[in-house]
């Protein structure tokens, strides 16, 4: 059973509270409980007030929140304004005290005042978040690929039509990299914004430990000359006999902006010599990996996991901001019990745009703010949901309604961890 500590001061922390907040931070994941120099010095630039919460108990740090501005794109590529939510910990000496509901209360009024339209979140526990409104809405998937089973002929051009694989530097990847990230993420609904801190730490301009290192990285350009991929990988060094180089390479992240530049940078890893094995980033659940491959069987999955959680704080806006495939409607009937929105609303939608507006008509279709947050993305199924119980439709057949019109032809994928 939990109990609230009222005596425990909550609140925003100061710039000069930092370092300890990150200390609480580091306690909270069980990491080293020293951080780092190079973390440290890397991380004061984040620091924004009136974002990072901590909670207090004489004097000491026992409890961390922290969000910053965040875009998501909807279905369709509009960006829409989210709160983005990490550094979420209670030490261990002080968990079962709503430290955590205390800080998740003050953060989404927060945001709902600023008018975000959403929260969201990557889960490291699954249980947690759902009783805040947070709702898994993508899903992720990482691969092995068995380099000599692939069947990728090392031999053939690594690229068709002319469009080549070049090496790169740091320092090109971040003058390179935001501008195709943001023709990526325009086309993927279920993608976020990064800002330049992302770009420091993955190209280690910003290091947050002194065990670095410094990845390859490897850029397809279109026969135009048009930066369309780009891929930051390590290698390790196994050597099976002592003899015979079994090589494993690791990719940190790929993005790709066309289907030629995703098959080109798969297709040059699968040529590395010495490389036997490759380990992909946590990619879409219907990626073009592995069917890319000549040999699909050469991939095999590792792990499959849910991935971005959202926490929708303005069902209008939210359903309004992402485009739909055909015209309908449906009657949708939300409950939030945290009061931060909800309501019975009337969608209207066509390809050509959507109203979401509060009616009084009698609802077709009735869930919660989780479901709805599983289903706004287009990455869950209504009728799945309500076979587990999870919505409950009020006229026969809305849940396929509800399918029909939410479900886009690809779906949804977050790349990043924040």
């Amino acid at each position: 059973m939990s109990s609230v500590r009222t005596d425990i001061d909550v609140r925003p922390i100061t710039e000069a509270e930092f370092p300890e907040w990150l200390r609480a931070v580091h306690a909270g994941f069980l990491r080293e409980p020293v951080v780092p120099a190079e973390e440290l010095e890397a991380r004061r630039g984040q620091f924004e007030p009136g974002r990072f919460l901590g909670a207090f108990d004489g004097g000491r740090c026992v409890a961390t929140f922290r969000s910053f501005d965040q875009e998501v794109t909807a279905v369709g590529g509009r960006p829409v304004a989210a709160d983005a939510v990490t550094g979420v910990t209670v030490t261990a000496t002080h968990r079962r005290r709503g430290l955590l509901t205390r800080m998740m209360g003050q953060d989404l009024a927060a945001a709902k005042e600023r008018g975000d339209a959403l929260a969201t979140l990557i889960a490291a526990e699954y249980p947690i978040y759902g009783r805040f409104g947070f709702g898994p809405a993508t899903s992720a998937t990482g691969w092995s690929v068995d380099v000599p089973r692939a069947g990728f002929d090392p031999r053939a051009p690594l690229a068709d039509g002319g469009g080549r694989i070049d090496l790169l530097e740091p320092e090109d990847v971040r003058k390179a990299g935001p501008e195709l990230h943001d023709r990526v993420r325009r086309s993927v609904p279920g993608t976020v914004s990064r800002k330049d801190f992302w770009w420091q730490t993955a190209t280690g301009a910003a290091r947050l430990s002194a065990r670095w290192t410094t990845p390859f990285f490897a850029a397809y350009r279109s026969p135009s000359g048009t930066l369309d991929g780009l891929v930051a990988y390590e290698v390790d060094e196994t050597w099976g006999d002592g003899k015979q180089p079994q090589e494993t390479a690791t990719v940190r992240w790929l993005l790709a902006a066309t289907p030629q530049a995703e098959r080109a940078l798969w297709h040059y890893l699968c040529s590395i010599d010495w490389v036997t094995r490759i380990k992909s980033d946590m990619r879409a659940p219907d990626d073009l990996l592995p069917s890319l491959l000549p040999d699909p069987r050469a991939a095999l999955v590792t792990t499959q996991a849910d991935w971005l959680w959202v926490r929708i704080l303005d069902v209008v806006q939210a359903m309004e901001a992402r485009t739909y495939e055909r015209e309908g409607g449906l009657v949708i009937d939300v409950a939030d019990p945290a009061g931060l929105t909800g309501g019975r609303y009337q969608l209207t939608a066509s390809p050509a745009g959507a109203t979401c507006v509060p009616t009084t008509r009698s609802a077709e279709l009735s869930l919660g703010i989780v479901e709805l947050a599983m289903l706004w993305l287009g990455d869950e199924s209504a009728v799945r949901l309500a076979a587990l119980g999870r919505v409950r439709e009020e006229r026969a057949g809305a849940a396929r309604s509800a399918d029909a019109l939410l479900r886009p032809s690809r779906r949804p994928w977050c790349p990043d961890m924040f």
